[in-house]
């Protein structure tokens, strides 16, 4: 299991319009990556708690989609999050 502190220290945002594929919107770390947290959760955005993902998904550069070799991974968090907020059975 990865470091708590690790987790908090990086956060990803991405935007999803289908039919294109996600976009990275906003990377941070440290004090960043606590506001966009802070920030998602007040305008209740969901958010999937995954460090690896994470890591890959900061090296893409803000406003690209996302590479086919993270299609599947970002799949399973957006099929989480879509579960876990009542939005897919």
């Amino acid at each position: 299991m990865s470091d708590p502190q690790q987790r908090t220290d990086l956060a990803v945002a991405l935007k999803y319009e289908a039919p294109a594929a996600p976009r990275v919107t906003a990377v941070g770390r440290g004090e960043l990556a606590r506001r966009i947290v802070e920030t998602a959760r007040a305008a209740d955005v969901p958010l999937a708690d995954n460090p690896v993902l994470a890591v890959a998904l900061s090296q893409v550069p803000l406003g690209e989609p996302i590479p086919e070799s993270l299609y599947k991974a970002v799949a399973e968090v957006l099929t989480f999050i879509l579960r876990t907020s009542g939005k897919l059975r």
